[in-house]
């Protein structure tokens, strides 16, 4: 009796796996999650910053000349190797969260993490570098 519920009827934001937090679909508060976690990532991380800012530059001068495929493709490409970033620094605060000490357990964990965001920003780096080497050519002509 009494005002008791049950742990899986409490009224908090729902997450599927671990059953907790509130029920319902809020599209808007996910939006102003992703919105919040890409400011966090812009004020604090320089190397999610000047990736940002320069892919900004560069697809803002693919609109201008109305380049849509390399546009597309350096769009692509930004989010891919922003992406990874964010998972990188995602991954590297949990293991500083688990544990400030020295591990090499955590150090593999790491440097696996950062190899993924350098494959990708491999490939962003050389999509970025041909694709405005083309806007440079039409610029000159």
């Amino acid at each position: 009796t009494g005002s008791f519920m049950p742990y899986y009827q409490v009224e908090v934001m729902r997450n599927k796996f671990l059953g907790t937090g509130e029920s319902g679909y809020h599209p808007v508060r996910k939006i102003k999650v992703v919105i919040s976690g890409l400011k966090y990532a812009i004020r604090y991380d320089l190397s999610v910053t000047y990736k940002l800012l320069l892919s900004t530059v560069v697809l803002l001068i693919f609109f201008f000349f109305r380049q849509w495929v390399d546009f597309l493709l350096l769009a692509a490409a930004t989010a891919l190797m922003l992406q990874a970033e964010l998972f990188n620094s995602a991954i590297e605060a949990t293991c500083d969260f688990i544990t400030t000490k020295e591990s090499r357990k955590i150090k593999v964990i790491k440097d696996i993490s950062a190899a993924a965001a350098g494959i990708c920003i491999l490939l962003w780096s050389v999509i970025l570098i041909i694709e405005s080497w083309r806007v440079v050519g039409l610029i000159v002509q």
